[in-house]
Protein backbone atom coordinates (compact mmCIF):
# COMPACT_ATOMS: atom_id res chain seq x y z
CA UNK A 1 0.00 0.00 0.00
CA UNK A 2 1.64 3.05 -0.90
CA UNK A 3 1.42 6.58 -2.69
CA UNK A 4 4.00 8.95 -3.95
CA UNK A 5 4.49 10.79 -0.82
CA UNK A 6 2.99 8.67 1.67
CA UNK A 7 4.24 5.07 1.96
CA UNK A 8 2.54 2.35 3.99
CA UNK A 9 3.21 -1.08 5.21
CA UNK A 10 2.68 -3.75 7.30
CA UNK A 11 4.90 -6.00 8.95
CA UNK A 12 3.43 -8.44 11.01
CA UNK A 13 1.39 -7.23 13.73
CA UNK A 14 2.71 -3.62 13.10
CA UNK A 15 1.95 -1.51 10.64
CA UNK A 16 4.38 2.07 9.54
CA UNK A 17 3.34 4.99 7.97
CA UNK A 18 6.14 6.87 6.12
CA UNK A 19 5.86 10.47 5.48
CA UNK A 20 7.71 10.61 2.16
CA UNK A 21 8.77 13.99 1.28
CA UNK A 22 12.60 14.15 2.32
CA UNK A 23 13.61 17.02 -0.26
CA UNK A 24 11.11 19.30 1.66
CA UNK A 25 11.95 17.79 5.09
CA UNK A 26 8.69 15.86 5.02
CA UNK A 27 6.77 18.46 5.24
CA UNK A 28 2.94 17.81 4.41
CA UNK A 29 0.56 19.13 1.54
CA UNK A 30 -3.33 18.31 1.62
CA UNK A 31 -2.81 15.81 -0.54
CA UNK A 32 -0.58 13.76 1.90
CA UNK A 33 -2.94 14.78 4.95
CA UNK A 34 -5.65 12.79 3.39
CA UNK A 35 -3.57 9.77 2.07
CA UNK A 36 -2.25 9.74 5.55
CA UNK A 37 -6.33 9.44 6.42
CA UNK A 38 -6.93 6.45 4.16
CA UNK A 39 -3.90 4.57 5.51
CA UNK A 40 -4.76 5.23 9.36
CA UNK A 41 -8.41 4.35 8.88
CA UNK A 42 -7.02 0.69 7.08
CA UNK A 43 -4.93 0.18 9.99
CA UNK A 44 -7.53 0.71 12.64
CA UNK A 45 -10.13 -1.57 10.90
CA UNK A 46 -7.40 -4.30 10.38
CA UNK A 47 -7.38 -6.52 13.09
CA UNK A 48 -4.05 -8.54 12.58
CA UNK A 49 -2.37 -4.82 13.19
CA UNK A 50 -1.69 -4.15 16.94
CA UNK A 51 0.59 -1.06 16.89
CA UNK A 52 1.31 1.92 14.49
CA UNK A 53 4.74 2.95 14.22
CA UNK A 54 4.78 7.06 12.36
CA UNK A 55 8.02 7.64 11.15
CA UNK A 56 9.73 10.08 8.15
CA UNK A 57 11.99 9.31 5.29
CA UNK A 58 15.19 10.48 4.69
CA UNK A 59 16.94 10.46 8.23
CA UNK A 60 16.66 14.47 8.85
CA UNK A 61 13.19 15.07 9.29
CA UNK A 62 9.75 13.32 11.07
CA UNK A 63 7.72 15.97 10.15
CA UNK A 64 8.82 19.32 9.30
CA UNK A 65 5.12 20.95 9.09
CA UNK A 66 3.05 22.11 6.43
CA UNK A 67 4.50 22.27 2.77
CA UNK A 68 4.56 26.65 2.40
CA UNK A 69 5.25 25.98 -1.15
CA UNK A 70 1.74 24.74 -1.79
CA UNK A 71 0.51 27.72 0.36
CA UNK A 72 -0.64 30.02 -2.94
CA UNK A 73 -2.64 26.86 -4.08
CA UNK A 74 -4.37 25.11 -0.91
CA UNK A 75 -4.11 28.22 1.45
CA UNK A 76 -4.68 31.37 -0.19
CA UNK A 77 -8.67 31.49 0.62
CA UNK A 78 -10.78 30.98 3.55
CA UNK A 79 -12.30 28.28 1.49
CA UNK A 80 -9.06 27.04 1.15
CA UNK A 81 -7.98 27.03 4.60
CA UNK A 82 -10.85 25.37 5.34
CA UNK A 83 -10.56 22.49 3.10
CA UNK A 84 -7.01 21.99 4.22
CA UNK A 85 -7.99 21.83 7.53
CA UNK A 86 -10.49 19.38 7.45
CA UNK A 87 -8.34 17.23 6.17
CA UNK A 88 -5.47 18.15 8.89
CA UNK A 89 -8.20 16.89 11.52
CA UNK A 90 -9.16 14.20 9.89
CA UNK A 91 -6.09 12.89 9.93
CA UNK A 92 -4.73 13.66 13.34
CA UNK A 93 -8.38 12.22 14.38
CA UNK A 94 -7.37 8.86 13.00
CA UNK A 95 -4.62 8.52 15.24
CA UNK A 96 -5.65 10.43 18.05
CA UNK A 97 -8.62 8.24 18.39
CA UNK A 98 -6.80 5.09 17.30
CA UNK A 99 -7.94 1.73 18.94
CA UNK A 100 -4.27 0.68 18.52
CA UNK A 101 -1.36 1.87 20.46
CA UNK A 102 0.63 4.52 17.82
CA UNK A 103 4.06 5.28 18.67
CA UNK A 104 5.98 8.44 16.40
CA UNK A 105 9.90 7.09 15.98
CA UNK A 106 10.97 11.13 15.32
CA UNK A 107 14.41 11.94 14.01
CA UNK A 108 15.54 15.32 12.99
CA UNK A 109 13.03 17.96 12.91
CA UNK A 110 9.61 17.68 14.12
CA UNK A 111 8.17 21.44 13.71
CA UNK A 112 4.67 22.68 13.05
CA UNK A 113 2.53 19.84 12.03
CA UNK A 114 4.81 17.53 12.90
CA UNK A 115 4.56 18.52 16.71
CA UNK A 116 0.65 18.38 17.09
CA UNK A 117 1.42 14.73 14.79
CA UNK A 118 3.31 13.14 17.86
CA UNK A 119 1.37 14.96 20.25
CA UNK A 120 -1.50 12.83 19.12
CA UNK A 121 0.55 9.64 19.63
CA UNK A 122 0.44 7.28 22.65
CA UNK A 123 4.53 7.05 22.72
CA UNK A 124 6.95 9.13 21.04
CA UNK A 125 10.97 8.61 20.66
CA UNK A 126 13.86 10.70 18.95
CA UNK A 127 16.87 11.11 18.18
CA UNK A 128 19.99 12.88 19.82
CA UNK A 129 20.21 15.32 17.16
CA UNK A 130 15.84 15.49 16.63
CA UNK A 131 14.58 19.44 16.76
CA UNK A 132 11.12 20.66 18.28
CA UNK A 133 9.19 23.86 17.29
CA UNK A 134 6.08 25.09 16.64
CA UNK A 135 6.06 28.37 14.90
CA UNK A 136 2.50 29.16 14.12
CA UNK A 137 3.25 32.39 15.74
CA UNK A 138 5.93 33.32 13.32
CA UNK A 139 4.09 32.81 10.37
CA UNK A 140 0.60 33.93 11.02
CA UNK A 141 -1.23 30.51 11.31
CA UNK A 142 -4.04 30.06 13.81
CA UNK A 143 -3.95 26.83 15.43
CA UNK A 144 -6.85 25.12 16.28
CA UNK A 145 -8.13 24.70 19.57
CA UNK A 146 -8.52 21.01 19.27
CA UNK A 147 -4.60 20.65 18.13
CA UNK A 148 -3.40 22.99 21.27
CA UNK A 149 -5.61 20.93 23.74
CA UNK A 150 -3.52 17.46 22.71
CA UNK A 151 -0.15 19.59 23.27
CA UNK A 152 -1.06 20.79 26.60
CA UNK A 153 -2.34 17.29 27.53
CA UNK A 154 1.33 15.95 27.03
CA UNK A 155 2.80 18.87 28.21
CA UNK A 156 0.78 20.88 30.57
CA UNK A 157 -0.39 24.04 29.96
CA UNK A 158 2.56 25.94 31.02
CA UNK A 159 4.87 24.00 28.81
CA UNK A 160 2.35 24.57 26.17
CA UNK A 161 2.32 28.20 26.62
CA UNK A 162 5.85 28.17 26.10
CA UNK A 163 6.04 26.20 22.98
CA UNK A 164 3.30 28.13 21.47
CA UNK A 165 3.91 31.90 22.27
CA UNK A 166 7.73 31.88 21.58
CA UNK A 167 7.97 29.70 18.80
CA UNK A 168 11.06 28.77 19.57
CA UNK A 169 13.24 25.61 18.99
CA UNK A 170 13.99 23.18 21.52
CA UNK A 171 16.21 20.21 21.32
CA UNK A 172 15.98 16.76 22.49
CA UNK A 173 17.04 16.80 25.58
CA UNK A 174 14.55 19.58 26.61
CA UNK A 175 11.59 18.05 25.05
CA UNK A 176 12.46 14.97 27.10
CA UNK A 177 12.46 17.20 30.08
CA UNK A 178 9.01 18.86 29.15
CA UNK A 179 7.69 15.15 28.97
CA UNK A 180 6.74 15.17 24.86
CA UNK A 181 9.08 12.50 24.44
CA UNK A 182 9.42 9.26 26.45
CA UNK A 183 13.23 8.61 25.32
CA UNK A 184 16.07 9.88 23.48
CA UNK A 185 18.33 7.47 21.55
CA UNK A 186 21.51 7.54 19.31
CA UNK A 187 20.60 7.75 15.68
CA UNK A 188 21.94 4.54 15.06
CA UNK A 189 19.62 2.95 17.70
CA UNK A 190 16.34 4.53 17.38
CA UNK A 191 15.00 1.97 14.88
CA UNK A 192 15.74 -1.35 16.26
CA UNK A 193 14.88 0.13 19.93
CA UNK A 194 11.39 1.12 18.23
CA UNK A 195 10.81 -2.51 16.80
CA UNK A 196 11.57 -3.95 19.86
CA UNK A 197 9.01 -1.24 22.14
CA UNK A 198 6.61 -2.08 18.84
CA UNK A 199 7.03 -6.20 19.47
CA UNK A 200 6.36 -5.67 23.73
CA UNK A 201 3.14 -3.86 22.69
CA UNK A 202 2.15 -6.07 19.71
CA UNK A 203 2.71 -9.29 22.11
CA UNK A 204 0.22 -7.81 24.79
CA UNK A 205 -3.64 -8.97 25.50
CA UNK A 206 -5.39 -7.13 22.45
CA UNK A 207 -8.76 -6.68 24.35
CA UNK A 208 -6.81 -5.13 27.44
CA UNK A 209 -5.13 -2.72 24.89
CA UNK A 210 -7.98 -1.66 23.57
CA UNK A 211 -9.84 -0.95 26.52
CA UNK A 212 -7.06 0.93 28.08
CA UNK A 213 -7.11 2.94 24.17
CA UNK A 214 -10.76 3.21 25.23
CA UNK A 215 -10.19 4.83 28.47
CA UNK A 216 -7.37 6.91 27.42
CA UNK A 217 -9.49 8.71 24.88
CA UNK A 218 -12.53 9.19 27.34
CA UNK A 219 -10.33 10.74 30.03
CA UNK A 220 -9.37 13.64 28.36
CA UNK A 221 -12.69 14.50 28.03
CA UNK A 222 -14.84 16.46 30.08
CA UNK A 223 -16.40 14.40 32.68
CA UNK A 224 -19.95 14.96 31.66
CA UNK A 225 -19.20 14.03 27.75
CA UNK A 226 -17.57 10.77 28.96
CA UNK A 227 -19.12 7.64 27.90
CA UNK A 228 -18.42 5.15 30.97
CA UNK A 229 -20.52 2.73 30.33
CA UNK A 230 -18.76 1.92 26.57
CA UNK A 231 -15.49 1.91 28.34
CA UNK A 232 -16.94 -0.91 30.99
CA UNK A 233 -17.92 -2.75 28.51
CA UNK A 234 -14.75 -2.84 26.90
CA UNK A 235 -13.19 -4.04 30.43
CA UNK A 236 -15.58 -6.97 31.07
CA UNK A 237 -14.92 -8.38 27.80
CA UNK A 238 -11.29 -8.45 28.59
CA UNK A 239 -12.39 -10.89 31.82
CA UNK A 240 -15.03 -12.79 29.24
CA UNK A 241 -12.41 -13.60 27.04
CA UNK A 242 -10.06 -16.51 26.30
CA UNK A 243 -6.72 -14.26 26.10
CA UNK A 244 -7.67 -13.56 30.38
CA UNK A 245 -7.89 -17.40 31.18
CA UNK A 246 -4.80 -17.84 28.82
CA UNK A 247 -2.72 -14.84 30.13
CA UNK A 248 -3.65 -16.87 33.99
CA UNK A 249 -2.39 -19.91 32.85
CA UNK A 250 0.56 -18.20 31.54
CA UNK A 251 1.46 -16.95 34.52
CA UNK A 252 1.14 -20.51 37.00
CA UNK A 253 2.93 -22.46 34.09
CA UNK A 254 6.00 -19.46 33.75
CA UNK A 255 5.56 -18.84 30.31
CA UNK A 256 5.11 -15.90 27.77
CA UNK A 257 1.19 -16.00 27.10
CA UNK A 258 -0.04 -16.32 23.93
CA UNK A 259 -2.99 -14.30 22.87
CA UNK A 260 -5.50 -14.33 20.31
CA UNK A 261 -7.58 -11.31 21.21
CA UNK A 262 -10.48 -13.30 21.56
Amino acid sequence: MSSDKMLARKDGAVAHMIFNNPDRHNAVSREMWEAAETILSDFNSDPEIRVIVLSGAGGKAFVSGADISKFEDERASADAVKQYSAATARAYSNLYDSPKPTIAMIRGYCIGGGLGLAACCDIRFCTEGSRFGLPAARLGLGYSLSSIKRLTDVVGIPVAKDICLSARRYDAREAQAMGLVHGVLPDAELDAYVDEYAAKIAANAPLTIAAMKKIFVELVKNPAERDLDDCQVAVDRCFASEDYSEGRRAFMEKREPQFKGH
